[in-house]
């Protein structure tokens, strides 16, 4: 195979295809298009950051059904606050952390490594070619035991639990807004 369509770092610019690096190394069906537009819509629908920690807008609840209620409506209203705030999470955690910074690196080096011999060659293995989900996961495989040392199952489970606790705490105590509640009287029993 040509050695410039191997480089994706050379200057030549008719060596790398229109949709760019990216669009090669996303697997199939998750463009970087797909990605922009879901973060995109995401951004376009986030409510006011000063509304929404408001505390003058913060009581506890009458009972377990205004609870419940709140719940459900403060999740309908925010979840792209609430996206936002998971991501937050995850970036605070990984940054937080060197060792899943280098266990993250070593996943994306290897999987690199993996798709530059996919380009040379097809990887066969056991007489089947590998497919895009199968050198995902020969890197995760890989990178397993720097994951694991680098303690990425605790980290998952603390980014779970501060979401969890987080987003739980906010919307059951964040009181509705004015026009949930008449939504929410209005409606027959």
């Amino acid at each position: 195979m040509d050695s410039k369509m191997s480089d994706p770092f050379s200057s030549d610019s008719e060596a790398l295809p229109a949709a760019g690096i990216m669009a090669r190394l996303l697997p199939k069906g998750l463009s970087g298009a797909v990605l922009k537009d879901w973060l995109d819509r995401r951004r376009k629908s986030i409510r006011p950051w000063a509304g929404f920690v408001d505390q003058r807008k913060f009581s506890k609840p009458k009972n377990f059904g205004d609870l419940c209620q709140r719940v459900v409506r403060n999740l309908d209203t925010y979840h792209s606050n609430y996206t936002f705030i998971f991501l937050g999470l995850i970036l605070y955690c990984i940054i937080s952390s060197p060792m899943l910074l280098i266990a993250l690196a070593v996943f994306a080096g290897a999987f690199y490594i993996i798709h530059l011999k996919s380009l040379e060659s097809k990887l066969v293995v056991f007489g089947r070619e590998l497919t895009q989900g199968h050198r995902l996961g020969l890197a995760g495989a890989v990178s397993l035991p720097v994951f694991w040392l680098a303690g990425a199952g605790a980290a998952v489970f603390w980014v779970l639990g501060a979401t969890l606790a987080v987003i739980g705490t906010h919307a059951a105590f964040r009181e509705l807004e004015s026009s949930d509640m008449e939504e929410l009287l209005m409606e027959p029993v």
